[in-house]
């Protein structure tokens, strides 16, 4: 007889696709650091499956589950309680589970400020943002809240980002447009930092936002919170124009941290997560 537990802690992410997603081998190099018996499961659900999926979870007692693209406006209508930031943002990608109850958090934003803050503090800084979904919305807020100048909003459906824009101005106090996106966007002069919050380039070394290249040069850093392949063809147009460079991979990583935190309530190593992702795509440091 021995008083070993051969249940593992489940945790895991609903996307589609999914299989491009590199955070399941950063997550359980996270975990086999910290000596958590836990498990990441990387599943493909999708749109019509995610209640079904949500239900799954939480019947099989899992600790929480991160929601990506396409879900994470979706999941909303699942959960029992909302963290503040998530409900400012309305859209989550980290949910709780506790005591059976749903509870949504949402740590894109504060991800992708995090890794921002490398290179630049966004306070007063001016913004382009492409892409109007859940990443982008989460983006915003944080950057508005830790004061930058301002925030234009690009996206083919002006509905989407005009709804962006009347959040900053109803929650913060940053100056917020948009900017029409009807065929190949010229970035205009003036932007410290340009973010790619689409999920063009997931994937695809070649895909690309459609923006004229050229144009590229007005921005002076240009970020993508695409993780795979973490030099996507925007980044390395933006090299060749001259910009300073961010990939999704810091991003990634302190998504990973701040959630386990929530989920688990602990604090994972950056160093093994961050050395795990440069193994599996080839970064040199």
């Amino acid at each position: 007889m021995t008083d070993r537990s051969f249940r593992s802690i489940l945790t895991g992410s609903f996307s589609t696709p999914c299989a491009k997603n590199p955070t399941v081998a950063m997550m359980e190099a996270g975990y086999a650091k910290a000596g958590l018996d836990a498990r990441y499961i990387n599943c493909d659900v999708k749109p019509e499956n995610l209640a079904a999926a949500i239900a799954g979870a939480k019947a099989m007692e899992w600790a929480g589950f991160n929601c990506s693209i396409p879900h994470k406006i979706a999941v909303l209508d699942h959960l029992d309680s909302l963290a503040e930031s998530a409900r400012i943002i309305g859209a989550v990608n980290c949910v709780q589970i506790r005591h059976g109850k749903l509870t949504g958090n949402n740590t894109d934003g504060k991800g992708f400020l995090a890794s921002l803050r490398k290179l630049t503090d966004p306070k007063d800084k001016t913004i382009l943002i492409l892409g109007a979904g859940g990443a982008a919305r989460a983006i915003a807020v944080e950057l508005a809240l830790a004061g930058a100048k301002s925030i234009t909003v690009a996206n083919r459906s002006a509905d989407k980002a005009d709804s962006i824009v009347r959040l900053l101005k109803e929650n913060t106090g940053c100056e917020a447009k948009t900017l029409d996106w009807s065929g190949n966007l010229a970035v205009p002069e003036g932007v410290d930092v340009l973010i790619n919050a689409t999920s063009i380039g997931l994937g695809d070394a070649e895909a690309m936002p459609s923006v004229e290249i050229e144009t590229l040069a007005h921005a002076r850093i240009v970020a993508d919170v695409i993780p795979n392949p973490p030099m996507t063809k925007l980044l390395r147009s933006a090299k060749e124009q001259g910009c300073q460079t961010l990939d999704g991979l810091g991003m990634l990583v302190n998504q990973g941290i701040i959630g386990a935190e929530l989920v688990l309530g602990v604090k994972l190593s950056a160093e093994i997560m961050e050395k795990t992702l440069a193994v599996i795509f080839g970064v040199q440091d």
